[in-house]
């Protein structure tokens, strides 16, 4: 659909070397231009329409960016996309920015959030990173059909996250640890979602999050934000630091 060109050229430069880089992508700050209708594109303090702006960059304009993560889905000039990409201190949506590709053309951007375990869990943010990670699967698990929140809790040690649905920890979390409407979610972070029961997921950080069943029933996968909101029309509520009722 778009920016295809300057791949084309990339792939007849790089072609000798296919075999050395297949085993895997190294990036470097890149560079694009911003498309718009006409009008100055805002910068954004997070990556989401909703975040506030820190400034804007002019229709034209050359930009550079740092580093990229996935948000709020956009439709923009290129289309729609959940990625956003880092210049200075903030964030514009990569579908109004003219890069040469439609994938990642820049590293993962951390967050500028910390995910802080103040709280007695037994793991730690990284720990329980590495436990999402580690219990990753696209086979069928009954122990997690429709137990988002449950699975959040064992990813920090806990045998139960003490709530009954998503939704109940979410509201019963205090509000010094919440984060409402913001997608810069830390690694470790725990971002939420209504409807119904509601939905939990721990982050990976780089707007990257293990959820349980949405790509398939007791499957435990990586997903963005923009995904689950999606797929099943859940509205994003935001993301809290790992506090559980089951020790409190």
């Amino acid at each position: 659909m778009r920016r295809f060109t300057r791949l084309a050229v990339a792939a007849i430069a790089t072609s000798a070397v296919a075999v050395v880089i297949c085993a895997g992508t190294a990036y470097a700050a890149a560079s694009g231009t911003v498309h718009t209708s006409g009008a100055a594109l805002n910068v954004r303090s997070g990556p989401s329409t909703t975040a506030s702006s820190v400034g804007s960059v002019a229709n034209g304009a050359s930009v550079s960016i740092s580093c990229q993560m996935y948000g709020q889905s956009v439709t923009g000039t290129y289309g729609t996309s959940n990625v956003w990409d880092k210049i200075g201190a903030g964030y514009v949506s990569d579908t109004y920015i003219y890069t040469g590709s439609d994938g990642l053309v820049a590293g993962l951007c951390g967050s500028a959030y910390t995910c802080s375990n103040s709280f007695g869990d037994p793991h730690t943010c990284a720990q329980a990173v590495s436990w999402e990670n580690a219990h990753e699967s696209t086979a069928y698990n009954a122990a997690y059909v429709g137990m988002c929140d449950h699975v959040a809790g064992l990813a920090y040690g806990f045998p139960a996250s003490g709530s009954n649905t998503a939704l109940d920890h979410w509201n019963a979390v205090p509000a010094a640890d919440k984060h409402a409407g913001n997608y810069d979610v830390p690694a470790g972070g725990l971002a939420f979602f209504g409807g119904g029961a509601g939905h939990v997921m721990v982050s990976l950080g780089g707007g990257r999050f293990m959820s349980t069943d949405i790509h398939g029933s007791g499957t435990l996968t990586v997903t963005t934000i923009a995904e689950v909101s999606s797929t099943w029309a859940k509205a994003y509520l935001g993301w809290t630091q790992p506090w559980f009722q089951y020790n409190h």
